[in-house]
């Protein structure tokens, strides 16, 4: 082979190597986001002052921005609140120059994600992005479900990721939010078949994902609650009611400091604070920041994990446990050595922790898990059968 051949072949795999390693990353927004203590102020401020947010959506999907609305009318009492910096505005006359809001056009266009593969919000976003003048520096498109994961259909899903992908597509100067739907006991196994679907599309396409449902399974103290309707109140295995995660956390902690009133359609306050603490953890990190605070990456910690069931046809639950907040991520590889699966860096605080790890479609065989806390590993076989 010729030495020129050579090199032209080692620049396009060293080109290739580059492209891997420069590939965008999945922005996975869930209850490990809804915190207000770890945004900067510096993130926030960037978010605020470089966004233009387009978002449309109903009664539910009101939660995200009436919880912003009591937000930010909030004293610094409020654990993690960095002052008069949380507003947000869609009329340009109400943007006081010393003081200015986030741009945020709420209820742009009527409807919300609609039931069983309709693309009503599709044609309303490209009328809007197209024709509405209000448009011209919009570089944020978000919509949310109202029931539609509760009786869609596989199809149905599946329609509404590829309508997504299309306007990515035509308009690739604006960042769309792709987001789950809300829990609804009656439909549970339904809606988790559906919300999953969208999961695994957005860590393997690389999306920004608001996993609305995920917030409203997990309390501050990131207690899971398996099986739970939009209103907080959650069950056993078999429908029955056992109480209200959110109404007790709030009965057992200090309002104005702990959590703050406000509406939030169908559900209780705490849940419209976290879909609050999240969207802006979503906006800073769609305005560049990188997701991570003050926290030793290389710190020692002592962790045990567990994977459930092991062997599986395909989803185990990691579980472990952290003693302080803590960096976490995931690699899974396949028994050549080849990264099958991974996640993104997240920020979680002390306690205990599930992941779920979901190989459905992958050959069976062994593959090992690779948790890395504080650039501290653990490596765990999990048998695929």
């Amino acid at each position: 082979m010729k030495k020129t051949t050579i090199t032209t072949l080692l620049f396009f795999l060293l080109l290739g190597l580059i492209s891997n390693l420069l590939r965008a990353q999945p922005i996975i927004i869930d209850h490990n986001c809804a915190f207000l203590e770890p945004i900067p102020e510096s993130a926030i401020l960037q978010a605020r002052d470089s966004l233009h947010i387009a978002y449309g959506h109903t009664s539910h999907g009101s939660q995200i921005t009436e919880g912003m609305n009591g937000l930010a009318n909030q004293s610094t009492n409020l654990i993690g609140y960095k002052g008069d910096i949380y507003c947000w505005d869609y009329y340009p006359e109400n943007m006081q120059k010393d003081n200015p809001c986030l741009d945020l056009h709420d209820y742009f266009r009527p409807g919300d994600l609609g039931h069983n593969g309709s693309i009503q919000w599709a044609i309303s976003t490209r009328d809007y992005l197209d024709n509405d003048p209000e448009s011209d520096n919009v570089n944020v498109i978000m919509w949310s479900w109202c029931g539609g994961c509760s009786d869609n259909t596989y199809d149905g899903i599946q329609t509404y990721l590829d309508t997504m992908n299309e306007l990515e597509i035509d308009y690739p100067d604006i960042k769309f939010v792709y987001m789950t739907g809300h829990a609804a006991i009656w439909a549970d196994e339904t809606v988790k078949a559906n919300n999953q679907h969208i999961r695994d599309y957005c860590n393997e396409n690389d999306k920004i994902l608001f996993d609305f449902v995920d917030i409203e399974m997990y309390d501050p103290d990131n207690n899971y609650f398996e099986f739970v309707n939009d209103d907080c109140t959650f069950y056993d295995s078999n429908h029955n009611e056992l109480g209200n995660w959110a109404t007790s956390w709030q009965q057992s902690h200090t309002e104005g400091i702990d959590w703050y009133d406000c509406y939030a359609a169908h559900t209780q306050p705490l849940n419209g604070n976290r879909k609050a603490y999240a969207a802006w953890w979503m906006f800073a990190r769609i305005a560049g920041w990188d997701g991570l605070v003050a926290i030793d990456e290389k710190s020692t910690i002592d962790f045990e994990i567990k994977l459930s069931p092991n062997p599986t046809t395909a989803v185990s639950t990691l579980q472990y446990s952290i003693s302080e907040k803590s960096i976490i991520s995931l690699k899974v590889f396949d028994t050549y050595g080849k990264l099958v699966k991974k996640t993104d860096k997240t920020v979680q605080t002390k306690g205990q922790h599930n992941l779920t790890i979901n190989l459905w479609g992958f050959p069976k065989g062994v593959y090992l898990c690779v948790l890395n806390i504080n650039e501290n590993k653990k490596t765990e076989k999990l048998i695929v059968r």
